[in-house]
Parts: C-alpha cells; structure tokens; sequence
C-alpha cells in the first residue's frame, strides 16, 4: 500500500523485515522442539541463536539467483549460523513456513484493528449520548419522512460497528491456524509434537487437516469481514457527506483552520475525508473477489493464491487500519448544527407528521383509505405555490377538527410523539454493553 493510505505501526507488520524476524523466530522454535525428540543437536540450536538478524537486501541478493525466497533466506541464515545451519528447516517444506508466518501476521494486524475499533466503539458512543435528544428529520429515498434524533442516527452506527467487530474478532479467530507438518500435511517428515510446540509458543492452532497449506477459506473470511467493515465506513461516510451539502447543511466533517477546499473557490469547504474514506472502502471491497478464488487450489496445493496475498493481505490489513483512525478523526471532529436540523424539520410546513395524523383519524373511527385520502389531499394542496403550509390548511379543516377536536390536533404535530422511545432504543444500544 502506498504511504499516504499507511500507518507506520501496521506497515511495519508487513515489511520485510518483520517477516524475516517472523521465519526466524519460527526456524528458532522448530528447532528448539526437535532437540530432545533427537531430531537435532544443542550446539545447532546455539549457532542458530547467535543469528540475530537476517539482512533483507541479502537475502533478496540471494533470492535472486536461486528464485526461491525461503531458500534464499536459509542460505542467508546459514552463512552467519555456519555448518550447525543445515538442521534448520529439517522435515519442513516452505509453506510450513509461510502459512504459519501468514498466521502470525493476520493475528497481530488484526488485534491492532480491533484495537483502534473499539477506541472508534468509544467515540460513537460519546456522540450518539451527545445528540441523544437532538431533533432532525429522518430520510427514506432521500425525501423527509418522519422525525428522529441525531443520536438515533448515530446509535445506528454504533450497533453496526460492533456487529463488524464481533465478525472480525470471529474472522481473525478462525485464521490463527498454522501448520509444520511436511510436504502434503501428513508429518512424514516431521512429527507432530513439533507442530504443537511450535504453535503453542506463537499462540496459534494447528490446521484440522492441512495440505501443503492451511485452508484458504480461513483467509477468505477475514477478506470478506474487512470488507463488511468497509461497508459500515463507506455508509457513515456517505451518510456525513450527504449531511454536509449546501442545501442540507445539519453536519460536516472536521475541517482545519489553515486547510484549502478548491484551489478556484475560497469558500468551499468539501467533505474530502469520507470522500476519500468512500473510495477507499471500495478498495477494501475489491479484496473479497480474488480471496475467494484463492480458496479452491488444484489438489493439495498450488502457487496461485502466493501472488494474490502478497497484495491483498497487507493492502487489506493496512488499509482497514487507515479507515478506522481517519474514521475516529471523523467522528471525533463531526461539527453538527442543531438549529440546521430544526430549520429542515419545519421545511415541509409540518408533512413530516402526515403518519402521525393518519393514524389518529384511523383511530378516531375514519377508515384508513379515508383518512390517507384526507391526509395526502391536503399534503399536496400545500405544495402548490403561495398556499398556506401543511399544517395550516389542517388546522383549518373542519373535517379534522371534528374528526380529532383542538388537542389531539396540536398532539399530531408534536416532536414528542416521535421521540417517546428513545431511551427504550439507547437502552437496548448500549446498556447490554454495561454503559448506562
């Protein structure tokens, strides 16, 4: 992943070196747990010790010579821990290696994520208590519907944050699974007892029934719960952005003293973060297509899937870090406008309440197709030019009066009615969780 979409932190899980120090770290192991299984002598496991760092540059030097990157950083290995070297590796074959280092580096990205996300859970559940009771109008097709809160709206993403937490933490869970147990998973090679020593030291668990690989299934569920993630970012995002436009006005994204919005127009202060945001989530979302793919490989394995993970794996794992810290930036920073909000509610002259009084003629004994006809005939009389508002022409309509009479009139145009359960919803949010 380019820098400019990377955190040092993660970045460094990726690189090269950390892979290196990883393939060590497990030679180290399996050879440590050969010793008293007679497989291989102390004085190997001293010269190997001594061997505190593989340079990179040479074992890509060497790499590129023999074509082969685990061969290439034993020969590396071996020309610093000398002769004692050729028992490392012993019964193993590369991807004994390689799936186990995978493992190691999915389970460390993926404990940084679930890191930062709940910092984020804690964030959104700050502002959601916020604007717990702040009016504003609910949305469907884009055309006001009915009141909500802001808090509500925001409650909404919560519980989808944790819905993807709990995904990832499953995911993330099913992946930390390795295997050192030879050329076709059958430890004709290698015994058993190696596997476990080695796993248990790296906090991993064995492949049920591996082949030369673990399962890529595994992998293709930690692709696809990133990508969920992606999914709950980009709607927040788009959501925030559509909040944001000039006609529209209830909330923005943070915006810097010193930043620029158009290098042609001074004035504009464009929602660049969540854009930015919206199209990285596709991104994350391309992952899922070729991860899959890379589940059905020919027999007990073949090299297509190698290619693919060198790219998805870390671009995936960085990038779901960047989203979720640019998203804490976010919600941290989101500037709201209450008085926007009140201002868009009394917009339609009060045809956000249109169900409220559908209802209280259904229950005054009007039928329904009655009391919709009633309803929508003076919802649209008011969208004429120069008419009076929505709630004008019903407060003056004889059949509503009688049909209802003054107060429950006045009730239908009520915020009340439609904020009566919020504390029931919040309740159900967050109190599950022990916040109050």
């Amino acid at each position: 992943m380019i820098p400019r979409y990377s955190r040092p932190e993660m970045q460094k899980i990726w690189s090269d070196v950390s892979r290196f120090e990883i393939w060590l770290e497990i030679e180290t192991l399996a050879l440590e747990a050969m010793i008293p299984l007679g497989l291989a002598p102390q004085s190997a496991l001293e010269a190997v010790k001594k061997v505190d760092f593989v340079s990179a540059e040479r074992v890509h030097e060497i790499e590129d010579q023999v074509h082969h990157d685990v061969i290439a950083f034993l020969t590396a290995v071996a020309e610093k821990a000398g002769p004692e070297a050729r028992y490392l590796h012993r019964g193993m074959t590369s991807n004994d290696l390689l799936d186990t280092t995978f493992a190691v580096q999915l389970k460390r990205s993926g404990e940084m994520i679930l890191r930062e996300i709940d910092s984020l859970l804690s964030l959104v559940r700050d502002r959601a208590f916020e604007f717990k009771f702040t009016p504003c109008i609910g949305r469907s097709h884009g055309i006001h519907a009915e009141p909500i809160t802001f808090g509500l709206k925001i409650a909404g993403w919560y519980a989808e944050l944790k819905r993807q937490k709990q995904r990832l933490i499953a995911a993330f869970e099913d992946v930390a699974v390795g295997k050192i147990s030879g050329p076709v998973g059958t430890y004709a090679s290698i015994p058993p007892d190696v596997e476990s020593t080695v796993l248990n030291r790296l906090g991993l668990k064995p492949e049920t029934v591996a082949t030369q690989v673990v399962a890529r299934d595994r992998h293709a569920n930690v692709f696809s719960a990133l990508a969920q993630l992606g999914g709950t970012f980009e709607r927040i995002c788009v959501e925030i952005r559509h909040l944001q436009r000039t006609e529209v006005g209830e909330a923005e994204e943070p915006f810097g003293s010193q930043q620029k919005g158009s290098s042609a127009m001074p004035h504009k202060k464009n929602p660049i973060l969540t854009e930015n945001m919206t199209g990285l989530a596709r991104l994350l979302r391309s992952y899922v297509v070729p991860a899959f793919e890379n589940v059905a490989l020919w027999h007990e394995r073949d090299i297509s899937h190698s290619s693919v993970e060198r790219v998805v794996a870390p671009d995936a794992c960085i990038l779901a870090d960047f989203l979720v810290a640019r998203m804490k930036r976010v919600i941290s920073g989101l500037v709201v406008h209450p008085e926007k909000m009140q201002q868009n509610l009394d917009l339609t002259g009060g045809k956000v309440f249109s169900g409220t009084l559908l209802l209280a003629l259904v229950d005054a004994g009007i039928t329904r197709e009655s009391a919709y006809r009633m309803v929508q005939e003076l919802a649209m009389s008011s969208m004429t030019p120069g008419s009076a508002s929505f709630q004008e022409l019903v407060r003056k309509d004889n059949a509503f009066l009688q049909a209802l009479g003054p107060d429950k009139l006045n009730a239908c145009f009520s915020l009340d009615h439609h904020m009566q359960y919020v504390d029931f919803i919040f309740a159900r949010t967050f109190e599950e969780t022990g916040v109050q």
